[in-house]
């Protein structure tokens, strides 16, 4: 993938006016969307006696926990995805290759509903084909809670400066993935998985592989 990039600026993502305003969104929209949906269906679920407080401590970790591999494997395979022709070329470029040229366009930081909501009916049709409620809400809940931490956290690397170690350290791991290593660091929420399977890369040792490289035609 191309490193080419513009500072500080945006762009036009559609020519047809609607497409391009329901390409924007708000950094506050999805919570205020999916966390009164999520937190409603969880009381209910809980005062109904569909759940208990025990199934939602075991599942709602394990969801959490599979959004971040389904955040590290959507970013790595799908949003990274350039295919060969036009089409799969502008599917690329609508759903990740804007951001990697306008990485500082303050409304295009999270992900539009228009493509989290399919994503969230899929997940949630899914598991309601698999049954087992007392399981399956608070799987669904924690899925939810890991997206809402992705968006926050990606908007908070993009546009907030860090005040913490771990928020350093993790706006360091994606900016190397932006301006160095667009072919690793893939995790955005977190680090730990580009560890687990060897797609760590820090931007000096970016930096020093491609010295590496260019070494041999310099001489």
């Amino acid at each position: 993938m191309k490193t080419e990039y513009a500072r500080h600026a945006s762009g036009r993502m559609f020519e047809n006016n609607f497409l391009e305003a329901a390409s924007k969104i708000h950094p506050a929209t999805p919570f205020a969307f999916y966390i009164p949906i999520i937190t409603g269906m969880l009381g209910w679920a809980l005062w109904s006696g569909t759940t208990r407080v025990g199934m939602v401590a075991l599942f709602a970790p394990l969801g959490y926990l599979t959004w971040c591999f389904m955040e590290y494997t959507l970013h790595r395979n799908l949003f990274h995805w350039e295919g060969n022709g036009p089409l799969t070329r502008r599917f690329h470029a609508i759903i990740h290759g804007y951001h990697h040229t306008y990485p500082d366009d303050p409304q295009r930081l999270v992900m539009p509903l228009g493509a989290s909501i399919p994503l969230a009916i899929v997940i949630s049709g899914l598991l309601w084909l698999v049954g087992r409620p007392d399981a399956t809400i608070p799987y669904f809940f924690g899925i939810v809670v890991g997206y809402l931490a992705y968006d926050y956290l990606h908007w908070a690397v993009h546009y907030k400066k860090p005040w913490t170690n771990w928020g350093k350290a993790l706006r360091s791991h994606h900016m190397a993935h932006h301006f160095a290593c667009p072919d690793k660091n893939f995790g955005i929420s977190h680090r730990w998985i580009d560890r687990l399977v060897g797609s760590t890369q820090v931007r000096g040792q970016a930096a020093r592989e491609v010295a590496a490289q260019q070494e041999p035609t310099q001489r």
